[in-house]
């Protein structure tokens, strides 16, 4: 998707990203609640058949949650169209339910692969998702932008049939029943009274940028927007979801053994390992790269990753951590955290809209609050697994320490002779060969340990 993006931006205009900005937004704050978060338990249980139970529960949550997108759909959709300055929305707001039915019962699948362990199923899946949301996106990109929805709703179900299959060939699967599926209900009410809540304030704050953007300045700016969320979260998000998934499958177990403190700490070393370098290759070089890769209209979305990667780098190494509210069963403070977090961000998107009036300045404060937030939750990790503040500082400054040196000569050509390209290439080889070193290093120690 993101070695995609250079051709895309080139078939389509920031308008049209502010377009697909809106609709994912909504998108993403129905299908987060498809299930009322019902999925989450069904790695849980230690009994097939009570997971079996869950399962349908789900499912059935996801089919009324499809209906109430399609009334709202049927109801309003024009008025929420026009308040969100997205008219173009108005006509083809009946891909929501379709995009809420087949996002959620996907995921609802994915978490039964995650119990039985499925990852290399996850994998194709996911692949294919990509794969197909392409497809229609390159394809038909003569019919105009509404094609970028096409793709993003068609997508979505992609690779739901191949779970479904596993998950219903399994042979405890057939014993679920109606009472098992009430008492389901009954015995993880804390997933939909908490952790539904908790999942959509953590949507809403991420999908609350292009949406206030779109309403504050214009669509325009959400797709720039959009643009540079995209191009950095994605890669992040796709590691750090099959990383999440891997340690959700098994951070269950070490917090019943009491080896959870171990787990948390190689986990989070691992991911500040990763995400490090990139962080602050977007920092030094943002808008150049930007403007290189998807041309010179596209350099102020450069400006905005500048100022966005030290948020995501904190996403990035914390979010594969937050399923711990689920398994230490603290579904209310994960709640409460993801209250405070939507509720400062859109302070901060209102703060720079209505009163600075400045679109870079209301990214930079939506992105310093968001990181400093995220900081918080790593420390409460840290403790509340058993950590002390050494395991979350030492491998931080490590990775930071390391990650700077490889990067030292690109930070030099770039900022003392910017109009030199011979510099600039020798500084941009150096540290590749630099960078190469390092990643060849933590893959070769992964491999070994």
């Amino acid at each position: 998707m993101v070695l995609a993006a250079p051709l895309l931006t080139r078939l389509y205009n920031p308008e049209d990203f502010g377009l697909l900005a809106v609709y994912v937004g909504l998108l993403s704050l129905f299908t987060v609640v498809a299930s009322l978060r019902y999925e989450l338990a069904i790695p849980l249980p230690k009994s097939h058949t009570e997971a079996a139970n869950v399962l349908v529960l789900s499912l059935l949550m996801v089919l009324l949650m499809t209906c109430i997108a399609g009334l709202m759909v049927t109801l309003a959709g024009d008025q929420i169209a026009l308040a969100l300055d997205a008219p173009g929305l108005a006509g083809y707001f009946w891909l929501l339910p379709v995009g809420v039915l087949l996002a959620g019962t996907y995921n609802v699948f994915n978490y039964w692969a995650i119990r039985t362990k499925s990852f290399p199923d996850i994998a194709r899946t996911r692949i294919s998702q990509t794969l197909a949301t392409l497809a229609v996106q390159l394809f038909g990109y003569k019919l105009g932008g509404i094609v970028l929805l096409y793709g993003q709703a068609g997508g979505q179900g992609v690779g739901s049939f191949r779970l479904a299959r596993s998950a219903l060939k399994h042979q405890d699967f057939a014993s679920w029943c109606w009472s098992g599926v009430w008492q389901a209900a009954k015995r993880y009410k804390q997933f939909p009274i908490f952790s539904t809540w908790s999942g959509l304030f953590n949507t809403a704050g991420t999908q609350l940028p292009p949406l206030m953007f779109a309403a504050f300045f214009s669509t325009g700016a959400a797709g720039l927007y959009a643009l540079a969320h995209r191009v950095l979260a994605m890669p992040m998000s796709v590691l750090g979801d099959a990383i999440g998934k891997v340690f959700f499958s098994n951070a269950a177990e070490a917090y019943r053994e009491g080896r959870l403190a171990p787990l948390v700490e190689k986990v989070h070393r691992k991911l500040a390992e990763i995400a490090m370098p990139a962080t602050l290759v977007l920092v030094i070089a943002a808008p150049e790269l930007f403007a290189f890769v998807f041309g010179e209209s596209w350099r102020q979305a450069g400006e905005f990753a500048r100022w966005m990667a030290p948020w995501l780098y904190m996403v990035f190494i914390t979010s594969p951590l937050s399923t711990l509210f689920s398994i230490m069963e603290r579904q209310r403070l994960g709640m409460l955290f993801q209250a405070g977090l939507l509720l400062v961000r859109a302070l901060a998107i209102f703060v720079g809209a209505s009163i600075l009036d400045d679109l870079l300045l209301t990214v930079m404060l939506f992105a310093a609050v968001s990181a400093l937030f995220w900081l918080g939750f790593l420390l409460w990790v840290c403790l509340a697994s058993g950590n002390s503040l050494r395991a979350v500082l030492r491998p931080t400054l490590t990775a930071f320490t390391q990650a700077t040196l490889c990067l030292l000569p690109l930070g030099l050509a770039l900022h003392l002779v910017p109009t030199e390209q011979s510099w600039l290439m020798v500084g941009i080889g150096f540290s590749t060969v630099l960078l190469g070193a390092y990643y060849l290093n933590i893959f070769r120690k992964a491999h070994t340990s």
